[in-house]
């Protein structure tokens, strides 16, 4: 058996963060698509939890994020 090849670890998910982040980091979340829904986690703890969200309630988030910029 050779283990190099059956170690292979399939690649994680694509994640995503804001472009209003700046280059100090800063308070920010990542998110990324998943077959499940969005993942979002705390882009200061890249290895800490992840909550996962339905489509339908982060294009609900989304929708009141940017309406409530004027805030």
């Amino acid at each position: 058996m050779n283990i190099a090849e059956s170690s292979t670890v399939a690649p994680g998910p694509a994640w995503y963060k804001s472009s209003y982040s700046g280059a100090e980091g800063g308070q920010c979340v990542e998110v990324a698509n998943g077959t499940a829904g969005v993942h979002v986690r705390d882009s200061k703890a890249a290895a800490g939890p992840v909550v996962t969200v339905s489509r339908d309630a982060w294009t609900g988030f989304i929708g009141l994020a940017s309406s409530e910029r004027s805030v």
